[in-house]
């Protein structure tokens, strides 16, 4: 395990990709399972990476710490950076992107929409370029909001799939999704302290 930070309220690791964040398949291992065998003890998930995505994750240890942690997700107060490379030379090369999302939970895909309705929910983040790449672009990525695919979704429709995205319309043959949860900023539950924690990706440099 790739421990960031821990003490008796919380604690901060590094997800691999291709493990998942929370609940799985029964019998499959899961950070939840790892974490619980190196602390010994109950640990509780407030936010989720798609399995395919790795990096900088937080969990509590205690409820009082989890109800913190939750409500600072839920005002939008716990601030996630991510790194992804994508598809084409984004232009321009900085700015925001804000969109209706739709996840059909059949496909478990989702989808921009132009319109409101049942289900559908207001997505937006912030992205940065950081460098050129051949015809890719390494990009920073900071979420307003935390939807399903989220970041995937948003940059595919506007033609700059993730690269190893095939879900979402790249064609490259890679197998590893490039995108990492790079940075985590929050407020410890107890002390109030502001923690930043960050964590380089092993499979693609930035």
């Amino acid at each position: 395990m790739n421990i960031l930070f821990e003490d008796h309220a919380i604690i901060v690791c590094v997800k691999p990709a291709g493990v998942s964040s929370q609940a799985a398949q029964p019998g499959e291992e899961t950070m939840i399972s790892l974490l619980q065998q190196h602390t010994g003890g109950t640990v509780y998930p407030v936010h989720r990476l798609d399995k395919a995505v790795g990096g900088v994750m937080v969990y509590a240890k205690t409820k009082a710490a989890a109800a913190s942690l939750s409500k600072q997700v839920a005002e939008r107060t716990m601030k996630k950076e991510y790194r992804a490379l994508v598809h084409g030379v984004m232009d321009p090369q900085d700015g925001t992107m804000e969109d209706l999302l739709f996840k059909d939970s059949r496909t478990n895909k989702v989808f921009v929409v132009k319109k409101e309705r049942k289900g559908v929910k207001r997505a937006r983040l912030f992205y940065e370029t950081l460098e050129v790449r051949g015809d890719c672009t390494l990009v920073k990525v900071v979420l307003d909001t935390g939807r399903t695919h989220q970041i995937r979704v948003q940059f595919a429709s506007r033609r700059h799939p993730l690269v190893g995205d095939a879900r979402y319309g790249a064609r490259d043959g890679e197998k590893q999704l490039h995108l990492w949860s790079y940075r985590l900023t929050f407020c410890h539950p107890e002390t109030g302290e502001t923690l930043s924690l960050d964590a380089s990706c092993p499979y693609f440099s930035f």
